[in-house]
Parts: C-alpha cells; sequence; structure tokens
C-alpha cells in the first residue's frame, strides 16, 4: 500500500519529499513477503468467501463485482508502470494462471451453479466456464482429479486469464523505482515512537534508530500508515478522534509446502473450495501453482491459528497494547459473539501435520506428509468497529481511515487487501489530496496512469473490453498472445 501510494503521488507531482520508514532491515518483509500472502491476485473469480449465501438461498455477488473492477484498476496502473520501465519484466512480479473454484456434494454443487449463473450474466465475468463433468475437470485440475471416486458429486468453474503475482517483488521493485528518485528516502531499521500533530497542522513524528536506539523527530504535511497488521498501534498513537471504538482481531497463519517438480509440474492453476463452518473467510482452503522469488511451488492451506501478534515480527503483548477506554467494549462484545471462531483458531494451531495433510487430501487425495512441509504464513488482522446495536462488530475486510483535515490517512484490515492496492490509494488521495486531484494537471495525470479513472468499469462493457486487452498484452495474462508460459 505504501509503496503504490509514494509511487502515485511522485508521478502526480515529482516536487513532493517523500519519506518512508521500515521497521525491519528490508521492504516487504511482512504481509507483502510472497509467503505471508495468498499471492492470488484477488480478483473474485475464485474466492467463494466474496459471494456469501445469504439465509433465503440467494447469493450475493456485489463484492465479488467490486473486488474485481478494482483489480483491474491495480492492472492499469501496473501496465502504466511496465511501459514507463519503472517495472522490470513482468514475470518478475505477475505470472498468468487460471483461477478456479471447486467444490463437493450436493449442497455446495448447488451453491456454485447458483453463483454461477449469476456471475456470468454480467460483462466482468463472461469469460467464466463452469461444469460438473469428471472428464471436463480431469483436463482443468488433473492433480485435483487424480483418485478421485468417480461417484462423487463434484462441481468446479474456471476464468483462465487469472494470475500469480509476487507481491514482495512487486513492492521492492516500485520502492527500487522511487529510489532512484531525488525526492524519496527510505529508512530501514527504524520505529515511529510518537505521531503529534502541531498547531500549524504539520505532523511531528519521532523515529528511533532500533539498532542504535537513536531517535530523531522530523515533520510532514501528510503521513500515511500502511504497516499492515502493526498500522492499528500507529493510528492510536497519533490520536484522531475517527479512529476511535476501532479494534484489531488478530489471526495466524501456516501453508503446506511442496517444491516436488514431479508433482510441481502436475498442478497449474489456483484450486479454491469452501471455508470450513466456523472458520474466518481468510482460512478458505485452496491448493495453488505458485512461483516464489523465481522457484514455482505448490502451496496448500491456510491453516489459521490463534495469535496475540500483531506481526510475525511483533510481540505476544501486540494485542493487549491496542486495548483502550474507546475500544474495549467492542472488542469484549465481538470476544463473546465470537468464541466459536476463538476455539477454531485455537484448534488449527494443535493440529497434527497427519491432521493437515488429511485436509489437502480433499483436494489431492494422493498427498503424502513427507512431501509436504510446513510453513508460516502472514498475521492477518481483522477490524472491530463500534457497533450502536451490538457494541461491536468483526470485519472481514479492508477499511480507510483519514482525518478530517486529511493530513493523516490508515488502512486497517487484511483482505482484499495488495491486489486492490491501486484503487485504495486512489481513496487515499481523492479523500487527502482533494484541491489537487480536481486540478487539470492531476486529472490528466491520473487518466494517463489509468484509463479507466473516473468510469465506471461496471457499466461500461466497451472500456472494460479495450481496458483488458491492453493490460494482458502488457502484462503477458493473454495466453493466446503471451511469451509467457502458463504456471
Amino acid at each position: 500500500m505504501s509503496a503504490t501510494l509514494g509511487m502515485l503521488l511522485s508521478r502526480l507531482d515529482p516536487s513532493l519529499k517523500i519519506l518512508m520508514v521500515e521497521r525491519l532491515g528490508k521492504v516487504a518483509g511482512e504481509s507483502t513477503h510472497s509467503l505471508n500472502n495468498a499471492g492470488t491476485g484477488h480478483a473474485g473469480y475464485c474466492e467463494l468467501n466474496y459471494t456469501p449465501e445469504k439465509d433465503d438461498g440467494s447469493v450475493d455477488i456485489s463484492k465479488a463485482l467490486t473486488i474485481n473492477a478494482g483489480f483491474e484498476v491495480s492492472l492499469q496502473f501496473w501496465s502504466w508502470l511496465v511501459e514507463q520501465h519503472l517495472l522490470p519484466a513482468t514475470h518478475e512480479f505477475i505470472n498468468p494462471i487460471a483461477h478456479q473454484s471447486f467444490v463437493w456434494g450436493d449442497k455446495d454443487v448447488a451453491f456454485l451453479r447458483k453463483r454461477f449463473e449469476l456471475l456470468q450474466k454480467h460483462h466482468l465475468f463472461e469469460e467464466m466456464e463452469y461444469s460438473e463433468d469428471h472428464a471436463v475437470l480431469r483436463k482443468w485440475m488433473p492433480l485435483v482429479m487424480a483418485h478421485r471416486n468417480q461417484k462423487q458429486k463434484i462441481a468446479a468453474t474456471q476464468v483462465k486469464h487469472g494470475s500469480d503475482i509476487d507481491f514482495g517483488s512487486l513492492t521492492r521493485n516500485l520502492i527500487k523505482s522511487l529510489k532512484k528518485q531525488d525526492n524519496f528516502e527510505l529508512k530501514l531499521c527504524h520505529s515511529i515512537e510518537t505521531l503529534k500533530q502541531l498547531s500549524n497542522g504539520q505532523w511531528k513524528v519521532s523515529l528511533k534508530e532500533r539498532q542504535t536506539e537513536t531517535t530523531h523527530s522530523i515533520e510532514a504535511g501528510f503521513v500515511f500508515i500502511g504497516a499492515g497488521g502493526g498500522a492499528l498501534p500507529l493510528l492510536q498513537k497519533a490520536g484522531l478522534p475517527e479512529s476511535k471504538g476501532y479494534g484489531g482481531f488478530p489471526v495466524s497463519g501456516q501453508w503446506l509446502v511442496c517444491k516436488s517438480p514431479e508433482l510441481v509440474k502436475k498442478h497449474h492453476t489456483k484450486v479454491y473450495g469452501r471455508a470450513p463452518s466456523g472458520s474466518p473467510p481468510m482460512s478458505v482452503p485452496h491448493l495453488d501453482a505458485r512461483i516464489i522469488d523465481g522457484e514455482p511451488a505448490l502451496i496448500f492451506g491456510p491453516y489459521a491459528g490463534f495469535t496475540t501478534k500483531f506481526l510475525k515480527e511483533g510481540s505476544i503483548f501486540d494485542l493487549f497494547g491496542t486495548v483502550k477506554p474507546s475500544n474495549l467494549k467492542p472488542m469484549l462484545a465481538v470476544a463473546y459473539d465470537n468464541m466459536d471462531l476463538t476455539r477454531y483458531l485455537l484448534k488449527g494451531a494443535m493440529q497434527s501435520h497427519t491432521e493437515r495433510v488429511g485436509a489437502l487430501a480433499n483436494f489431492y487425495a494422493g498427498a503424502k506428509e513427507d512431501e509436504w512441509s510446513l510453513e508460516p504464513a502472514g498475521h492477518r488482522v481483522q477490524i472491530i468497529k463500534d457497533c450502536n446495536s451490538k457494541g461491536g462488530k468483526l470485519e472481514f475486510g479492508t477499511e480507510i481511515i483519514t482525518s478530517k483535515d486529511g493530513s493523516l490517512a490508515s488502512l486497517l484490515g487484511a483482505s482484499p487487501g495488495a491486489s486492490i492496492s491501486v484503487q485504495a490509494m486512489i481513496e487515499v488521495i481523492e479523500r487527502c489530496f482533494k484541491k489537487q486531484i480536481k486540478s487539470a494537471e492531476w486529472k490528466n495525470k491520473m487518466k494517463e496512469m489509468i484509463p479507466s479513472y473516473g468510469e465506471s468499469l461496471d457499466d461500461n462493457v466497451d472500456l472494460l473490453h479495450t481496458i483488458r486487452h491492453r493490460t494482458r498484452t502488457v502484462l503477458g495474462l493473454d495466453l493466446s498472445n503471451s511469451k509467457h508460459k502458463r504456471i
């Protein structure tokens, strides 16, 4: 998020002085690191939690449409950066891969069929395919269909033009480009100690060099907090009235990873299923072909677990340190209402390797324990919001919080996260740089970087087709005319 905002602002106004502060000794070492996220390029094609089934049996596709349109905005910006040679060869951060959903059993098959019928009618999802035929699915996902009972009731959808994204590589390359500019500075191994707004509207930011523990202060006219799970504590330090009542619910995660060349070459898609009852949406099981730091691999998971740490390299006291009088009531209400979720996370943390491979067997019946190793995934901090009717509500999404004067902004939450980073940061710019974004200069530059800016891809079919032709060609996602090989 921060790298994206920095790149956007540096293009909109090259005179701006931009300082990025990172607590670790490297960038993209937490949530953005390859194994700490799904790398799916979330577009709503395969993630069934983005199309929830209501109590009356109907399926709500609105979130999938919003996320898909948001992801198209990211693809446009990345395409422009590639054309401007501000990003490297596209295979270093994005590769084409089919996005598939797979379910079994009468109830879930009926759900997937309803979901497909609704989505496929919309031009954003017009290329989606559906099948319940074992023979067809063996062609789509051979590893998933291997050793499967021919009488099992199954169904799947497929969108061929999906993507696998190494967000760690993407972020490092964005910052590499920013570092070539005289007006950009990166401070590694620095933490934010205090955030205080001065009478002149500027923010006084106290920084500590973590190795020497020396401190110094800077003043900034605008501050963005894009610290993933670490955003909430920093937002609380700023003392914004707009942040009152917000809390965080941390969730850890793990993957099963396989790098066996024999297995890797048999699976070339991302296959998502339905989350088990009582599990958080970010624990939707999926078997993915991935390219991580240039190396092909298969991952399965994630296995969500209980934690009190907001970051992998955080403290076990992170959660307790964010409990304030203003958010105590909503946090207690969420804790009371979500005891089943807490028990689920605790149970998941105590699973054996055999039990985890047993869950994988639903997707690959021939899985052998010695071919898969357990690797830690990233931590996610879900939003807890004050809700007058219930006292508190647990949100599984992302939310942008800005100060009344637009001098500070922060992003809280997780999924869909990095996939819609460009759309999210455009929203930050529109809220916090209201005067500038109304100028012809900024509007024209935004249209140059993101051709659909100011228009709706949900409504404009021709514009969508034009945009997709360009982005798929530039990013190598058009498999009919691509230099890339499908993963």
